[in-house]
This record gives C-alpha cells, structure tokens and sequence, in this order.
C-alpha cells in the first residue's frame, strides 16, 4: 500500500514529535475500518491488542489474536489487520524507522544485531502471546513508552530509545542461535499482484488481465491467488475498493456516484449492495453516523 493510502487508512494522530521518527495510532477495528489492506513498508511496525479480538497476517499467514497480544512486523513483511467475524478489536500501532535503532555508522555489534534481522535474512517469530516467556517484559517496555510519549518529559527521546533496545535485546536473547532463511519467492509475487491491485483498482481490471501481467494463466493465478491471499481475486479486489471508498466517505465531499466511480465500480447499485454487505450499512448512513 503506498504511504499516503496507508496513513489515510489510520485515525492520523501522532503521539509523539515529528523530529523523532516514532509514531504511535490508536486504531478500532470496525469503527474506524473493518480491515487494512495487505501492504508492506520500510518501517518497523509494533501492534499491540488492547481489546477485544481479530485477524492480522504476515507474510500471507493469517493468525487469530486477543487483548495482550504482541505482533512485530518487520519492514518489507506483507502484512494485513481483517475484523473476525463481527468481533470488535482496539489496537495501538506503533511505527517508527530502523534508523532510530541503527545506521550503517554505528558499531559492528549493532549494526550486526539488528542487520540481519530488519534485512529478513533471519527467523524471528511475529507474535508474542501470553505464551511467550517474556511477554509480560516485552509489554512493560511498551507500556513505558507510552508513559513516556505521553508525557513527554525532558529528554524523553532517549528514554524511548533505550526500553526499545531492551525490547529487542528480550526478543533475540529468546531466540537462541539467529537461523538463517531464505523468504519463499512465491512472496515477491504476492507483492507484485498487490502492487497492480493498488496500482489499477481504479479501472476495470479484470481476473485475466492480473494474470496476464504476472504472465501466469488464469487457471494457475486464480488458484496461486487462492492459496497465498486465502480468498478469491475478485473478493480482495473489492474489498480493498470498499475499503478505500468507506475512507472517502469520510474525509471528501464528492457525490456516492463520484467515490464508487472513483474507486473502480461502474454500476452504482452493485457498489451500494457490495458496501452494505461489508458495513452492515448503505454509503450514506456510514458517511452520516
């Protein structure tokens, strides 16, 4: 997802100062939308569940998650955050660079502590549950910097810094040994479709047009799509329209006509019937409530 649909898709109030590259949102899933969209970026994401209970998937592996969990999201990992169900889930999400933590000039150690991992080249599990041996320590160092960014006390920057290095050091020390991987290929080609349904979602593309540009038959790219998105080509592509649109509904005056058009549905009672499905609501009662 490009970065000005991604930061559109949050409720963009930013907790902290924008001098210092950490960010956190608080987001409620279906309040604020009922799913974000599978992207991926180059900042590090940290989401914590705070209540209630939902869907998040990494790298096209979806996992149920409760109140306490821990998801970390390392950059360039495909990642999506879906409704279960007609649960509710409130979430805080953090995002911030891996600069803050490390630089090409910092010490060999660092640099070859967070390298690897931040660069995929190693394993490292995504969620942390109340299973995990150092949860409890893991949401003390995210509890501590909430305190901090909230009140933002005199060199509070240093602080935030040092509990997330201590996060890190909680995560790697577990591990063990660092094990090597090499990501499934397959990967790059879920991130090439997604890029064209981000690209195209405005037009009216077509199952045979998407195979067409990953050069795949229709057959063999409907089930590729089946089995990594884990839904059909034409279900994501109209959720993530409905998704987009159900943001224009609330931050741009255009007509209904205008946004569904906007959003790549050329019949309006298609695109009415499709957003009340997913809502529970027509376009104008969600715009209005």
């Amino acid at each position: 997802m490009n970065t000005l649909t991604y930061e559109n898709l949050h409720e963009v109030k930013k907790h902290v100062s924008t001098q210092f590259p950490y960010n956190t949102y608080l987001c409620s899933i279906p309040l604020d939308f009922t799913q974000v969209p599978l992207h991926w970026h180059n900042d590090v994401e940290i989401i914590v569940i705070k209540k209630g209970c939902g869907i998040i998937s990494v790298d096209t592996e979806p996992r149920a998650v409760k109140a306490g969990d821990i998801i970390l999201v390392r950059p360039g990992q495909l990642h999506s955050i879906s409704q279960h169900e007609k649960d509710s889930m409130e979430y805080e999400n953090i995002l911030f660079q891996s600069s803050l933590l490390y630089s090409a000039d910092s010490d060999p150690r660092t640099v070859g502590y967070f390298q690897p991992y931040f660069s995929l080249e190693y394993k490292l599990p995504w969620l942390f549950d109340d299973t995990c041996s150092s949860h409890e320590e893991l949401s003390s160092c995210i509890d501590a910097i909430d305190d901090l960014c909230a009140k933002r006390p005199d060199y509070y920057e240093l602080s935030v810094k040092g509990h997330l290095f201590h996060f890190f050091y909680l995560l790697f020390s577990s591990q063990g040994s660092p094990v090597t991987f090499s990501r499934s290929k397959s990967l790059d080609k879920v991130k090439q479709i997604v890029s064209y349904i981000e690209s195209h979602y405005t037009e009216q593309i077509t199952v045979q047009s998407a195979a067409d540009y990953m050069g795949f038959s229709e057959s063999h790219f409907m089930k590729f799509f089946k089995q990594h998105l884990h839904t059909t080509f034409t279900s994501y592509l109209n959720g993530y329209r409905l998704t987009i649109a159900a943001r224009l509904l609330l931050t741009e005056d255009d007509s209904i006509l205008s946004i569904s058009e906007r959003t790549g549905f050329n019949n309006l009672s298609y695109f009415n019937r499709l957003f009340k499905k997913e809502y529970q609501m027509s376009p104008r009662e969600y715009r209005n409530r």
